[in-house]
């Protein structure tokens, strides 16, 4: 295995370093410590005791660097990241190095998931640099912020080709002495080609011909023989799952159908997926899915819940249900805090070693299970002597538990149910173990994305227990996270709850408020999607084009104020934004809502002819635009037992372009009423208006009748 230097346990020594007595510390951290004793995040503690003389981002860190006439080493990454685990023990620990870096620079750590402004901003300046990026990401900068040299993981003395960083900073504390015209035009140039990306080039709104643009430059992208998508690391991309299952709907694709449940079902079957905890793991270092780089993270809970629930809707096949399902158990297992708010992470390492806590060998294996049952298991879950990874196993299904029950002649049901059995045995057996440090911050935005993934998973499935989790957690962040200003705020750790929120965290949390909603059909909902809906703009408009700032208008902003729309494993938040208000207007019929929406989409829309790819999320709002739509009201009674067997008719089924609302008895008007004192529907398309429809029977003809 991988190690890391010494084993840590980081839980342990996290714990330990949140519970040291602060209040008589000196603001530099005294002989013990640094200043980011003092942080509130998981990631800077765990930096607090490097030698090296840390600063968090701050006035006062820059203004050090000016006073003192030195460039700042800054370097950014998060609490479960592999790779900053390694450098922080190689370097940031190590006696030497910290000599070198605190004679010659200013040191400031940042947590990317804390201030996702300042990662976005020098990440894009690294990528500008370099040709990459990755965590920890690794910049030097003049005292008033701006790049001039970036790297990812620096090793503490050179290798494979890559320089020690001890060398580095050598050679760039000699630049900086010697050569400060060559550093100020480097980084003068990179704020030049900063300033250009910051902003999307406008176009006017395109449709059909981009859709197939798109489809095609993914056909290209297709790994036929592994399924899925570009070269090792191979990332899930849900958002390709989620538009190709669009794209199938709208356009009758089968190829693009198959494309997306082949890559499922990989994904599923590969060892990405935890097959005894349940949840995916990060990313498959492989294109085969096989050996994952082992963190988890919140956020890929909640887009892969969605994709497989998207799934589930259009082509009906329960295992995809099953699916989403699993993530929601793990979530609500693992990843949900006492007070209802969801966590953001759990950590690939395990006292040192990446992947400890998941692998597993023959003996262990059998151990559990005896013999002969853990040799069924073994066999059917890829373990063998030799292992796969570093001398032991990481679990993986080699066929579907079908065929291999119908090639040892059983019953598949039969061994479907022992796998169960099975299951929470080693799984009871593994959480004796160590477990991995879980980053116990929690993210509004992140959080927002879970809301939306379990009520949609409740729509789909009637299982209130996610619902409860989705109000639970919105309920955390009205009560924990909103000052009494009415600000949103992004961070909460340990009780405290700071940073201003960005424009991904609105646009992700009216999302989950939309879809709470249409799950419920409760007004609340809309309501309050209406108002953090307005304070996104008072917050993040451009007042003289279309388009929001990542960042609110009330608070620092870094160098430069960006406009992100790249759709990535999240969407962003411009294209979220853009679809809350597009779904705002038409279920309200309030056409300034519509007209925000559009003009968010022209915004990006020169970006998103040259790359259709790049930008899936902004086609789904552009679909949603423009595509062929059903528009239903509902008039009468939620809690009525009629009123819910129609809806649940329409929420497990595939309807892209979807308008759902409520008209309750005091809001009937004469164009929406019950008839005859039961409830009906009033359904249109973009064609005409039909009949009201009342009743679960002729409720399913009609949608028989209208959608594919």
């Amino acid at each position: 295995m991988t190690s890391t230097g010494m084993g840590k346990n980081l839980k342990a020594e996290l714990k330990r370093l949140i519970e040291v007595e602060k209040s008589g510390l000196p603001p530099d951290g005294g002989v013990d410590f640094n200043r980011l004793i003092f942080a509130a995040s998981p990631y800077l503690l765990q930096h607090a005791e490097n030698r090296v003389e840390w600063f968090e981002w701050s006035d006062e860190a820059f203004a050090r660097a000016r006073n003192e006439n030195k460039p700042v080493f800054l370097s950014i990454g998060y609490a479960t990241c592999h790779w900053c685990h390694v450098m922080e023990r190689e370097s940031f620990e190590d006696r030497e190095v910290a000599e070198v870096l605190n004679r010659n620079f200013i040191a400031i750590k940042v947590d990317r998931e804390e201030r996702p402004d300042i990662d976005d901003l020098y990440m894009a300046a690294a990528h500008m640099m370099t040709g990459s990026g990755g965590w920890p990401l690794n910049l030097f900068l003049t005292p008033d912020k701006k790049p001039f040299y970036a790297s990812s993981y620096i090793p503490r003395t050179a290798r494979h080709g890559m320089a020690g960083i001890i060398e580095i900073m050598e050679k760039i504390a000699d630049i900086w002495d010697t050569r400060r015209d060559s550093v100020e035009s480097t980084s003068d140039a990179v704020m030049k080609e900063l300033a250009a990306i910051a902003e999307p080039v406008p176009a006017p709104l395109s449709g059909g011909d981009v859709f197939a643009a798109a489809f095609r430059q993914l056909e290209m992208l297709y790994d036929s023989k592994f399924s899925g998508f570009g070269p090792a690391p191979r990332f899930p991309r849900p958002l390709i799952i989620s538009f190709l299952i669009r794209y199938s709907a709208r356009k009758g694709n089968t190829a693009a159908l198959a494309m997306a449940e082949d890559t499922l079902l990989a994904m599923r079957n590969g060892g990405i997926y935890d097959h005894l905890g349940f949840g995916f793991h990060r990313y498959s270092v492989d294109k085969k899915w096989l050996v994952p780089h082992f963190e988890k993270m919140l956020y890929d809970q909640a887009m892969l819940a969605l994709a497989y629930i998207d799934a589930f809707k259009f082509v009906r096949n329960p295992s995809y249900a099953d699916m989403a399902k699993e993530i929601f158990g793990y979530v609500l297992r693992e990843m949900t805090s006492p007070g209802g708010g969801f966590y953001s992470a759990e950590d690939a390492d395990l006292e040192g070693v990446e992947g400890k806590y998941y692998v597993w060998t023959p003996g262990e294996i059998e151990e559990v299970l005896g013999e002969d049952d853990g040799k069924i298991f073994c066999t059917l879950y890829g373990v063998t002597r030799d292992g796969n990874f570093e001398g032991e196993n990481i679990l993986h299904l080699r066929q579907s538990v079908d065929k291999f029950a119908e090639s040892g002649g059983t019953d598949p049901s039969v061994l479907t149910a022992q796998l169960e059995s099975w299951r929470k045995l080693l799984l009871s057996r593994r959480d004796e173990r160590i477990k991995p440090l879980r980053d116990e911050k929690i993210l509004a935005s992140w959080n927002g994305l879970m809301i939306v993934a379990l009520a949609r998973g409740f729509a789909v499935t009637d299982d209130f227990h996610y619902l409860d989790a989705a109000r639970g957690a919105l309920d955390f962040i009205k009560k924990q996270m909103i000052t009494p200003e009415g600000r949103l705020l992004h961070s909460n750790y340990l009780g405290q709850s700071g940073v201003p929120a960005f424009l991904e965290d609105y646009s992700f949390l009216v999302w989950g408020l939309l879809e709470l909603y249409e799950a419920t059909l409760e007004p609340q909902y809309l309501d309050d999607a209406m108002s953090f809906s307005k304070e996104t703009l008072r917050l993040f408009v451009d007042e003289e084009n279309f388009g929001l700032f990542d960042s609110g208008s009330d608070v620092e902003n870094v160098l430069i104020r960006k406009k992100s729309a790249l759709d990535g494993v999240m969407p962003s938040g411009n294209s979220v934004a853009a679809m809350n208000f597009l779904k705002i207007g038409k279920i309200t019929k309030k056409p300034g809502y519509v007209e925000e929406g559009g003009g968010i989409l022209r915004s990006l829309m020169g970006n998103l002819l040259e790359q259709p790819i790049g930008y899936l999320n902004s086609l789904a709002a552009l679909d949603y635009l423009d595509g062929p739509d059903l528009d239903i009201t509902v008039a009468g009674e939620i809690a009525d037992p009629e009123s819910k067997e129609m809806l649940t008719s329409i929420r497990k089924r595939y309807i892209p372009g979807l308008t759902l609302r409520i008209r309750v008895p005091g809001e009937e008007r004469g164009d929406y009423k019950r008839v005859d004192g039961k409830t009906a529907l009033y359904v249109c398309t973009q064609l005409s208006c039909l009949p009201p429809v009342t009743g679960y029977a002729p409720l399913e003809s009609l949608l028989d009748e209208l959608l594919p």
